[in-house]
């Protein structure tokens, strides 16, 4: 399973973006999908997960600094998960990557994560 994160880049406060993540070599719903950033001199940090898609649909995850201002959403036929994110500031400025786990949970409590994505850059100037 590879995954594929883009989307990030200069913006400033309050403006919005949407990063993508691509997965292929897999069924993408057998994943929930999940997104970390890591800021420069910080540890990795949750942002956002999603779980697999059932009959009623998916659950949401926001870590407390994102929460009410971000949006994580999947789209299995194109299996591809969005993270829209809104009133962007200056401490969002991080390295962005996407991971994928048969179990939400593991993503959640960031535990052995079987797959990474690569990071997508976002700046965010005041």
């Amino acid at each position: 399973v590879q995954l594929q994160a883009s989307g990030g880049g200069l913006v400033q406060a309050g403006d919005s973006l949407t990063l993508s993540c691509e997965v292929s070599g897999g069924t993408f719903n057998n994943y929930a999908v999940g997104w970390f950033r890591q800021a420069p001199g910080k540890e990795r940090e949750f942002v956002a997960a999603i779980s697999r898609s059932n009959r009623v649909g998916s659950s949401s995850y926001y870590a407390d600094s994102v929460k009410g201002r971000s949006t994580i959403t999947r789209d299995n036929a194109k299996a591809t998960a969005f993270l829209q994110m809104n009133s962007l500031k200056p401490e969002d400025t991080a390295v962005y990557y996407c991971a994928a786990d048969r179990n939400i949970m593991t993503i959640l409590n960031q535990g052995q994560i079987n797959y990474w994505g690569q990071g997508t850059k976002v700046t965010v100037s005041s």
